[in-house]
């Protein structure tokens, strides 16, 4: 069994995320090609946004640190270290209050 502290990753990608020239960092700790289900943790230094994007699928996050905004049209919502969030299923934006890191669960079409 692989045992992973979030705690640890985040704090590792809020570090290389303040130090990217893109603001951010990620890594995905489960499912690759085959898994139905993806998790990444994303960090995103305080002013960085992923920029809006469609949701195809089914999608959560859990915030690890910090404090992010989720907007979808004219709806936002705010989230805190510890707090999660079911992502509409509609073109959103997250956007790092503070440098910030999230758990990101995915859905995806991919079958085990």
């Amino acid at each position: 069994m692989n045992v992973l502290s979030l705690t640890a990753l985040a704090d590792e990608h809020v570090a290389a995320a303040r130090v990217s020239s893109a603001g951010r960092s990620a890594q995905t700790i489960h499912g690759r090609q085959t898994h139905a289900l993806r998790q990444t943790v994303l960090a995103l230094v305080a002013g960085q946004a992923l920029g809006e994007h469609e949701s195809p699928n089914e999608a959560t996050l859990q915030v690890l640190a910090g404090r992010v905004r989720l907007s979808v049209g004219d709806d936002s919502w705010e989230a805190a270290t510890g707090d999660y969030v079911v992502i509409p299923p509609a073109r959103h934006d997250l956007a790092a209050i503070d440098d910030s890191a999230v758990l990101l669960s995915v859905v995806t079409d991919a079958r085990g």
